[in-house]
């Protein structure tokens, strides 16, 4: 029996490969090797543009899929991927709010009847019933929300009826995958600040996916930029921001456009991210990268740079012709 290990983290992500294989093509390494924590009470953002392996981390994450190699950690012990079977009695307290809301709620079934079934086995009687209106209450949701079925709200209100649901099971560790990408502006403000503030008030752990870079600077504590399937840069978001230490961080923030008293609009990246069953060799972000020089044709090592790190040869002042990109 596997003892938990007190790291102090409560979702712990190391070395994970996924792997995927279809007829007609070759191996197809969505994930090549990432390490992430997530700490109680943190806000660790995933940025990076579709088709980077965002989701694929996250299913694994959250046990949906197994991973193709490494390993994952929650409350020190390890994930069980689940199959059909139930979800082990100490996993339940890892959750995941999805990207569609509609999809991942039975429209047969009410929200009622969906909230029960995350309830914890020992809250009984009437204190369940309690317990559904409790929740509602939580998310902004009226108790009458009960008794209707997920095609009678709209987009953001659904969405905020699925993060109920995720707080049935009282989690101490939230999995958001793009939980705001299908929804208005004035829902995404709501359901980012309602997550938010969870949270803080629970104290409980989030990795929130976004290829929104600009709204994850907004609410996460530290930001990590994934590439074609690996973590290039990671560092507190502030840091992060007004010092990138990777090429591919600073074209995504460059990419975002400024309002201000001095206003720039946004500066695209050129080139579309590689088929990942045909990576490119060293350095991944290579072929579209400004900087490339000889070393990139080597794969970089993930440098650590005092609280943060990168993934770039224009870090390692052994080999690096010049300082790293300038702000």
């Amino acid at each position: 029996m596997n003892e938990p290990v007190d790291s102090g983290n409560l979702l712990e992500i190391s070395d994970v490969e996924v792997e995927y294989r279809a007829r007609g093509r070759g191996p197809v390494r969505a994930v090549a090797g990432v390490s992430l924590d997530v700490a109680p009470g943190q806000i660790v953002g995933l940025v990076g543009e579709s088709g980077c392996g965002k989701s694929s981390l996250a299913r694994v994450a959250v046990g949906l899929a197994a991973p193709s190699a490494g390993a994952i950690r929650f409350a020190g012990r390890p994930v069980t991927p689940l199959g059909w079977r139930r979800r082990p009695v100490p996993q339940v307290g890892l959750q995941m709010v999805f990207q569609n809301p509609y999809a991942s709620l039975n429209p047969r079934r009410t929200i009622g009847a969906q909230l029960l079934d995350g309830v914890p086995d020992t809250v009984t009687g009437a204190a369940r019933r309690a317990r559904v209106a409790e929740l509602l209450d939580r998310v902004g949701m009226p108790a009458s929300a009960a008794e209707r079925y997920p095609h009678q709200f709209s987009g953001g209100q659904r969405q905020r009826l699925a993060i109920a649901r995720a707080l049935a099971p009282e989690p101490r560790m939230i999995i958001a995958d793009e939980p705001v990408t299908a929804l208005d502006a004035s829902s995404q403000a709501q359901v980012v600040n309602l997550l938010v503030g969870l949270v803080r008030d629970l104290d409980m752990g989030m990795l929130f996916i976004s290829h929104d870079l600009s709204l994850v600077h907004e609410i996460a504590d530290v930001t990590a930029v994934m590439y074609l399937g690996r973590i290039v840069e990671t560092a507190p978001t502030r840091e992060l921001w007004r010092a990138p230490r990777h090429p591919y961080s600073r074209a995504l923030i460059d990419a975002v456009p400024q309002i201000g008293p001095h206003p720039q609009l946004p500066r695209t990246l050129a080139g579309e991210v590689p088929d990942p069953a045909q990576a490119p060799t060293g350095c991944r972000f290579r072929p579209r990268c400004p900087h490339a020089f000889a070393p990139c044709g080597e794969h970089p090592p993930t440098l650590d740079l005092g609280g943060r790190s990168a993934a770039c040869w224009l870090n390692d002042p052994t080999v690096a012709p010049t300082t790293v990109p300038a702000a």
